[in-house]
Parts: structure tokens; C-alpha cells; sequence
């Protein structure tokens, strides 16, 4: 198990960007593929991004592609969302994790470390 914390969320207006940090704790971080997820109450959780252990892949969902690049500092145990040009339906509880595969993947049951979230509300 590692954990997991988030940073770097808050109110922006629609346009704006944020970049949120996920800090990680443990040995292990290095060797696992991390993503980002996000939830709006009452509904599902949503994959966002995803990198693989040693970076050369990144995957990000549709809705994000273009916007929002996810990086990682394995020195540093850290994972990071570059998020731009932010929309109101960007507003969410976003939540970083680890993988238990080294690829990068989209389903949250390939995930088994969450961190505790950070709030992003992105107003019009």
C-alpha cells in the first residue's frame, strides 16, 4: 500500500488552469502506473489521465484530451495534473491512484491506492 495526497485545487474561472499534485508515500511509487479520476456527487466516478511507471505512455480520457496533461517526478514521489483551458463541467472531486500495472489503465479496479481528493470548481 502507498498513500496518497492531493493538492492544488480551488476555485478558477472557466479558461483558467490549475495544477494539482498528488504526493506519494512509500517505496513503491516508481514501479506502478498512477492516474487521476474524478466524481460529481451522484455520480460515477470518471477516469481522467493515467502515466506508466517510467512516463514514455500517457492516456487521458476524451473529454480532457488536449487540455489537461499528466506528468510524474519519480524522484520526487510525485504525480502532477497540468489542467487548462478549464470548463465548468471540469468541476469535480479529483483523486489521484496508484495502479497495480506499470501500463497506464482506464478501469478504477485497476487501482488500488486512492488518495482523498481535492476539490476543483471551475465557474462560468
Amino acid at each position: 500500500q502507498v498513500q496518497l495526497v492531493e493538492s492544488g485545487g480551488g476555485l478558477v474561472q472557466a479558461g483558467g488552469s490549475l495544477r494539482l499534485s498528488c504526493a506519494a508515500s512509500g517505496r513503491t511509487f516508481s514501479t506502478y502506473a498512477m492516474g487521476w479520476f474524478r466524481q460529481v456527487p451522484g455520480k460515477e466516478r470518471e477516469f481522467v489521465a493515467a502515466i506508466r511507471w517510467n512516463a514514455v505512455r500517457t492516456i487521458y480520457a476524451d473529454s480532457v484530451k488536449g487540455r489537461f496533461t499528466i506528468s510524474r517526478d519519480n524522484a520526487e514521489n510525485t504525480v502532477y495534473l497540468q489542467m487548462n483551458s478549464l470548463k465548468p463541467e471540469d468541476t469535480a472531486v479529483y483523486y489521484c491512484a496508484r495502479a497495480m500495472t506499470i501500463d497506464p489503465v482506464t478501469a478504477d479496479k485497476e487501482y488500488d491506492s486512492w488518495g482523498q481528493g481535492t476539490q476543483v470548481t471551475v465557474s462560468s
